[in-house]
């Protein structure tokens, strides 16, 4: 892990965390060639992160970076398409969709959106991702994807 001080405030050379300047951030991380990488954006997020998503709550810094390492390391190539951001104080709002190849299986779209927290520090202190993990994969299997639509239809539609 790079050896960044995440207890400092950010300066006035840092960017200021808007939801322009996230949208800018994020859209670094996901589309380089090949694999992800977010060591750019990890200094403004807050050493006491909380992330959460639909497989996972996460506590700390450490923790974070551990994720992001797995997941660019599980996915072949991984991309993703800020469809828009907006902030109303000190939450910013991203709608996304993603689109990741894993080594053995097809390509699939992820669609969601995170909600991400500023702390007084400037940094991000919260973020917390929606989105249909497995419905949007299963999408991408063939039959499997219609029959698990219907199923879902039928039981919750």
């Amino acid at each position: 892990m790079e050896n960044v001080n995440y207890d400092t405030d950010l300066t006035s050379d840092d960017i200021i965390l808007t939801a322009e300047s996230v949208r800018e951030l994020w859209s670094k991380t996901y589309n380089t060639e090949g694999k992800p990488d977010w060591s750019h954006i990890l200094p403004y997020y807050d050493k006491d992160i909380v992330f959460r998503d639909s497989i996972q709550e996460l506590h700390g810094i450490e923790a974070f970076t551990e994720m992001t390492e797995r997941l660019a390391k599980r996915s072949k190539d991984l991309k993703m398409r800020i469809v828009s951001a907006v902030q109303h104080g000190s939450l910013i709002f991203l709608e996304w969709e993603m689109t990741i190849s894993y080594k053995k299986n097809p390509s699939s779209i992820l669609y969601g959106c995170s909600r991400i927290t500023i702390n007084d520090k400037g940094k991000i202190a919260e973020q917390r991702d929606y989105y249909d993990l497995w419905g949007d994969i299963f999408d991408n299997i063939p039959r499997f994807g219609k029959a698990y639509r219907r199923f879902m239809r039928k039981k919750f539609g």
